[in-house]
């Protein structure tokens, strides 16, 4: 499916889903810093190109959640290995080196709408699901002479988490999976081996920083009690009489 198309499929849901929600569910705004483990699902491509299939990511992203639990969210990960040429004549024979250097870069660009539960807890779960457009980058040297190819492709991912904490500054935790199809599998290794998803799984650990939303309900009852006036505190001239006037009996 190209890739225009795909992103179209999720991105109309989404702004649906935003329009749906009202300008009167105003809600929290929060910046996210993540890093983490990413796990290829072409794994024997990358086995044999990495000795590895998996490695470290890192990125951040924006998020908006209404009133409700409801959230939007879009940003940005990357992903890189550094590897070596290989001659594979089968999927089952054995994996030759050749020495020549090659490295990759896998870059998605998502947008993810999910629901938050238990909004406005110290702990809040959530899920989501999304869209992303992502870039493969690779580049490699033979004899000398260099080699750069690039492309972008459409795809989906899931995820769910928790985010710990209710002030400004937050922690969390978030595992996902996504699925980039017909990304790579013409030609290469990757062809050897029957793989063409670029997508794979992920392990993150966030840092979040929130801005705006409502207060929890408990300070909200604390800032109540603050304008409470207190006792014996009236204004001179207003303090009742300790004694009520007699009635007069005649």
């Amino acid at each position: 499916m190209p890739a225009p198309m795909s992103l179209r499929l999720v991105l109309a849901p989404l702004i649906a889903l935003v329009l749906a929600t009202g300008p009167a569910s105003a809600g929290e705004f929060a910046a996210e810093l993540g890093a983490g483990y990413f796990g290829m699902s072409a794994s024997k491509s990358a086995d044999a190109l990495f000795e590895s299939s998996g490695g470290f990511t890192w990125g951040g992203a924006a998020r908006y959640s209404f009133k409700g639990g409801i959230f939007v969210s879009a940003g940005a990960r990357t992903f890189s290995k550094e590897g070596e040429r290989v001659f594979v004549a089968g999927p089952t024979d054995t994996v030759a080196r050749l020495g020549f250097p090659l490295s990759i870069r896998i870059t998605p660009m998502f947008v993810t709408a999910g629901y938050r539960f238990r909004e406005g807890k110290m702990v809040v779960p959530y899920a989501g699901i999304g869209g992303s457009l992502t870039s493969f980058r690779e580049e490699s040297s033979v004899a000398g002479r260099s080699y750069d190819e690039s492309r972008t492709q459409g795809g989906f991912h899931v995820v769910g988490g928790a985010e710990v904490g209710r002030g400004r500054f937050r922690f969390g935790a978030e595992v996902g999976w996504s699925t980039v199809p017909d990304a790579v599998g013409v030609g290469g290794v990757s062809e050897i081996y029957g793989e063409s998803d670029i997508g794979g799984w992920s392990v993150v650990g966030k840092v979040v920083i929130a801005f705006g939303g409502k207060k929890a309900p408990e300070d909200a009852e604390d800032a109540a009690l603050e304008i409470q006036p207190p006792e014996g505190d009236l204004p001179e001239g207003d303090e009742p009489d300790e004694d009520p006037p007699a009635d007069d009996e005649g």
